[in-house]
């Protein structure tokens, strides 16, 4: 591209040189010539006034002698006499030519060895019509001639060569974005997500380079998402998983248990990887979907009565309270259900059995605060158990194997929305997880934590000392 726009450049360059500089050259020509014959008829007219007054040869020859061209040997005058013609200095003009131009009266230029001779006719005195010959050499006719000629080539090829600077200037403005944008596609296509393009050069270019950049930021998108979607469909995949291995462990002894225990065991590991895989491979992203909503009452119900009834098997006891009323919240039903299900898996899974558990909600008019409690061992560090859920380290009160994708689930969530996740102790003794939606995209504030906090001792006391707690061991 580059060397096509020097040549097409160096064409037109050419062409319109061409054009100017040959008929420039052929006018200076001609006005070297015309210079050349104009002077000699200045030189012919000075012995004029001597013609019109006498034809003596003597005086005639003083009067050619004392003129420059004269002097030279270019002049000569042509007298006709009853004789004979009389010629008086060096004469190079055919007698025909002189005839000739004395019988029309007119001046005449004809060609002579070494140059060419003006004859010009004057009239005598006596009214006879006499001839002055000026000899004009031919590198006069051609006097400077060359000089502008060359003058005229050294502009044109100063022409060309600036235009063909220009040209390569402006083909390395055009092809050097084009070449990083082709060098960036390459490296994109070769998984080197992180490949930008600058957003520089012609307008065009910037464009492309923009669109460029933009499709590279959706890509790197649309693959994050899909390593979320993978981990968080198999983080859900541990909810059944919870169940089966909970069942397993009350099938007793035998060849038959013992298989079906190394079989969920074995499923639950499988999952674990597959879960780490893709959140070491994914950037954090925000959780929730804009736009999506439900009703987290019903949602909140419909997965404690999941819950309920593996509780009663284990013999837990399970409070729930706040939902007896319609909650509209900006998360998608199965953002809401999934983190519920990391939260409540959780408490089966690092609490022992018997265990009891709450779930509360509150509406508090710009946020919905959503309480899991549990009467567990709790969390020794709540603050290590928030950075286990966006590093990825094992799980907390000692638990091993944890992926800490499940805190990750309900933070993303949460903070999709302007609210946040807090981890503490309930009333119950455990551990209290808070999780604070907001319904306007607000951030909350110091005093409506605060609010939330009492309203969650508040419901405990009401139940006589039974509040919200959330997972022993979070994830």
């Amino acid at each position: 591209m580059r060397w096509a726009l020097v040549k097409v450049c160096l064409a037109v360059t050419a062409m319109v040189v061409i054009a100017f500089a040959v008929p420039l050259g052929l006018v200076i020509r001609e006005m070297a010539s015309d210079r050349a014959f104009s002077d000699a008829e200045r030189q012919a007219a000075m012995i004029a006034p001597t013609l019109s007054i006498t034809t003596d040869r003597e005086e005639l020859t003083r009067a050619v002698l004392s003129t420059e061209p004269g002097d030279r040997g270019r002049l000569a005058v042509h007298v006709p006499a009853e004789g004979g013609p009389l010629d008086i200095g060096t004469r190079r003009a055919t007698p025909k030519d002189v005839e000739t131009v004395r019988k029309a009266g007119r001046a005449s230029i004809t060609e002579v060895a070494g140059g060419f001779a003006l004859l010009q006719p004057t009239a005598l005195g006596t009214g006879d019509i006499a001839v002055v010959e000026v000899f004009v050499p031919e590198g006069e006719v051609s006097n400077g001639v060359a000089t502008a000629w060359l003058m005229l080539a050294g502009v044109g090829v100063a022409l060309i060569v600036g235009s063909v600077a220009v040209a390569d200037r402006l083909g390395v403005r055009m092809v050097q974005p084009a070449q990083r944008l082709a060098g960036a596609a390459q490296d994109l296509g070769e998984g080197r997500l992180g490949t930008r393009v600058p957003e520089e050069g012609p307008t065009e270019l910037r464009s492309a380079a923009v669109a460029f950049n933009s499709m590279a930021d959706q890509v790197v998108q649309l693959l994050a998402n899909e390593r979320e979607l993978a981990a968080d469909l198999s983080h859900r995949l541990r909810t059944p998983l919870t169940v089966l291995r909970l069942n397993a462990a009350s099938l007793g002894e035998g060849p038959a248990a013992e298989q079906t225990r190394a079989a969920v065991q074995q499923l639950e590991h499988e999952v674990d990887t597959i879960i780490r895989t893709a959140r070491e491979q994914r950037p954090q992203t925000q959780g929730g979907q804009p736009g999506a909503g439900c009703d987290a009452s019903e949602v909140i119900r419909e997965r404690m009565g999941f819950w309920s009834a593996l509780a009663e098997d284990e013999g837990r006891e399970v409070r729930l309270a706040g939902v007896d009323r319609t909650v509209r919240i900006p998360v998608a039903r199965p953002e809401l259900a999934a983190s519920l299900d990391a939260l409540l898996g959780n408490v089966f899974r690092h609490t022992p059995e018997g265990t009891a558990f709450s779930v509360d909600v509150h509406h508090s008019g710009d946020a919905v605060i959503v309480l899991v409690s549990d009467a567990g061992p709790g969390i020794p560090d709540p603050k290590a158990a928030l950075a286990r859920g966006t590093s990825g380290r094992d799980g907390a009160s000692g638990s091993v194997g944890s992926t800490g994708l499940g805190l990750d689930i309900v933070r993303r969530v949460a903070e999709s929305t302007g609210g946040d996740l807090r981890i503490g102790r309930s009333v119950l003794g455990g551990t209290e997880v808070r999780i604070w939606i907001g319904l306007h995209g607000s951030r909350p504030e110091r005093g409506r934590r605060g609010h939330g906090r009492r309203v969650g001792r508040r419901l405990g006391r009401q139940r006589g000392g039974e509040s919200r707690t959330v997972t022993g061991s979070q994830h």
